[in-house]
């Protein structure tokens, strides 16, 4: 029996169940009444083994009932899939203290969650913001669609991009199950014919580099949120060439073809949840548009299932199902119990989801502050000593040249390792200063995995990995920024954009974690589209954005200037530069003012025949330097330096 050329193996009920799951039973008619025990005890356990790119494009279509026990059947009895299990009863539990309080919630009188929830949809609504025009392009089968580029032939063949993991694959092998983030194996089972074809990052780097000198062209300011998909915000360019959101997005990605071979989706709506949301509808080189109107937007949430909110994944999905609310519609029926069961934060974004609302404002992704740099690898089974602390310099080096690139050092120093089990342990310490330099971060974690050798004698690890957080920039202030003033350019002009006290040049990674996927790529220096750096290991990296065809370098020269409140100083028109002047203005007027303060306090208890001066020498004195009297008296001011 086969489905869609999936060969479909017929479940042996007679064969015994996981350890763990049920008891094996001799007789027959206990055994069937044992294997219809274990099917339905793993049943969840079968659905989370989809992974979590069950929505990816192109798996509409597929059987995943028959794609799930395919998957169960490879993967069962091996380490994964045990700690899977282990995972999966504890979630089970989880649910059962959440149903059991939710029985106890309804026999309560929640008059009071009720008005809260609906105080709290009247205030959000007040903040919807339907005047903006957001977009949300996302590359199809990125990967596949470069290296179909190379090999053409392989257009109507089903391979993928990876090797003991998928990173992506072509439609034609999602319509087998086959998706980004399963295990070689795996997907070979689903589709035998299918093809792996290794990674190539330099190649994709330099692909993607193509794709975003197009959408500057549409927003300079767009949002890079991986290699392959981009936020953008073409409210002022529909408004300036006199073009709908449709016209302007269809012409950007037949831009985007037409330069680079390569099909891009997009999504358009009022904020970038909804607009993510509507690029999957009509993948491949398709587009949907979400018309930015409130009836419109909450009816297109109603039947909208919860998983296909970016934020919900399998464990908040098999939550929200246990009580009842499995689309976005389903969220206000359920709002009374919903900050008692998941929390306050749980509760504001699915009320959020509920009502359709998302951010609105679309930046450079260098402009978000830095939380952590880190870094990690994956590898064989290790279990020697020697070896995992051989690792662990390694590893206390790499992470020490990402800190170098992003100029800062760090307070909290984690350690993060992988069991052969799959079991993920963290352990963190608080140094007594910040650290930055391969032997302090390593001497700082060697006690850290020294005891977890000893909480885990012979422990066998798969991943190790080092993280910083509680920054510390490490920039060498400006003092011209301090005072306000531009620094000249070689050429003897003035350049616009220098660097203030601070601010962070450096491109920021947002990487989502995957379990399969090294991390640690944040913090990485100006790459250039080319892409020959060596640091590029799955893609996620971000860089700058890149400047409009035509526009010339200096063209922010020639832009008007802003006029500093404190100081009265000409800065650029630069939202964040100006705050961050505007703060050291104030900080300079208040070191001013207190040694001004000072000045007055401490000049009554200085007699004037003290001072071995005349007060006509004193006021001759003070006529030159033009400064007064109690900016003179106190010998402290002296020791103040601005330079």
């Amino acid at each position: 029996m086969t489905t869609e050329g999936i060969p479909i193996e017929a479940e042996d009920t007679n064969s015994e169940p996981a350890a763990g799951s049920v008891n094996p039973i001799t007789e027959g008619a206990e055994r069937d009444e044992g294997s219809e025990s274990a099917d339905a005890s793993h049943a969840s356990l079968k659905y989370s083994l989809l992974g979590p790119s069950l929505t990816k494009a192109g798996q509409d279509s597929v059987d995943q009932s028959k794609v799930s026990e395919i998957i169960y059947s490879a993967s069962k009895g091996s380490k994964f899939f045990n700690r899977e299990e282990v995972k999966d009863k504890i979630l089970t539990a989880k649910i059962e203290q959440i149903l059991a309080k939710k029985r106890q919630l309804e026999s309560l009188d929640l008059s009071r969650e009720l008005r809260h929830a609906d105080n709290l949809i009247a205030e959000l609504e007040l903040s919807r913001d339907l005047t903006q025009h957001i977009v949300h392009i996302d590359c199809d089968a990125f990967y596949a669609a470069v290296e179909l580029l190379d090999r053409p032939e392989l257009k109507d063949v089903p391979f993928a991009v990876g090797g003991g993991v998928l990173t992506t694959c072509n439609y034609v092998a999602r319509r087998f199950g086959c998706r980004s983030g399963m295990a070689g194996f795996v997907a070979k089972k689903l589709c035998p014919r299918l093809v792996l074809l290794p990674l190539n990052f330099d190649k994709y780097t330099a692909k993607a580099g193509e794709v975003r000198e197009v959408l500057a062209e549409y927003d300079p300011r767009f949002e890079s949120a991986s290699i392959d998909e981009a936020y953008l915000n073409i409210t002022e360019y529909c408004a300036s060439h006199g073009m709908t959101p449709e016209e302007a997005v269809a012409q950007m990605r037949d831009e985007v073809h037409r330069r680079t071979n390569i099909t891009v989706s997009a999504g358009i709506a009022a904020n970038a949840r909804l607009a993510k949301i509507c690029s999957n509808i009509n993948k491949p080189n398709g587009q949907f548009i979400l018309p930015r109107e409130r009836m419109a937007i909450m009816e297109f949430m109603r039947d909208l299932p919860c998983r296909k909110v970016n934020g919900i994944g399998r464990v908040l999905e098999r939550e929200l199902s246990s009580v009842g609310v499995n689309t976005c519609g389903d969220i206000y029926p359920q709002r009374q119990f919903l900050n008692r069961l998941f929390g306050e934060k749980t509760y504001e974004f699915l009320i959020r989801c509920y009502l359709g609302l998302g951010r609105t404002n679309v930046q450079p992704a260098d402009e978000y502050e830095r939380k952590s740099v880190g870094t990690e690898s994956t590898f064989r089974d290790m279990d020697y000593p020697a070896q995992l602390r051989e690792k662990l310099r390694w590893t206390a080096q790499e992470l020490e040249k990402d800190m170098e690139r992003a100029e800062c050092k760090g307070r909290t120093l984690c350690l993060k390792v992988k069991l052969h089990t799959y079991e993920v342990l963290t352990r963190q310490v608080v140094v007594p200063r910040a650290i930055r330099l391969a032997d302090d971060l390593y001497n700082y974690a060697l006690p850290m995995l020294s005891k977890l050798e000893q909480e885990f004698p012979r422990m066998r690890l798969r991943l190790m990995g080092l993280r910083c957080t509680h920054l510390v920039s490490t920039k060498k202030p400006d003092t011209l920024a301090f005072f306000g003033l531009k620094r000249k350019t070689s050429s003897g002009e003035t350049a616009a954009g220098s660097r203030a006290v601070g601010l962070e040049d450096q491109p920021e990674a947002m990487m989502d974690h995957d379990p399969n996927i090294a991390e640690g790529e944040a913090g990485r220096p100006n790459i250039p589209h080319s892409g020959q750096s060596p640091f590029r290991r799955h893609g996620k990296e971000l860089i700058p954005n890149p400047k409009p065809e035509g526009q010339p370098v200096a063209a922010e020269e020639d832009e008007e200037w802003w006029d500093c409140p404190i100081c009265n100083r000409p800065q650029a028109p630069d939202e964040r530069k100006f705050n961050e002047h505007i703060d050291l203005c104030l900080s300079r007027q208040a070191i001013l003012e207190t040694v001004k303060q000072e000045s007055l306090m401490a000049q009554p208890t200085i007699p004037p025949a003290s001072r071995g001066a005349t007060p006509d020498s004193r006021k001759g004195k003070e006529r030159k330097r033009g400064r007064s009297a109690a900016a003179t008296s106190d010998p402290r001011q002296k020791k103040l330096c601005f330079g």
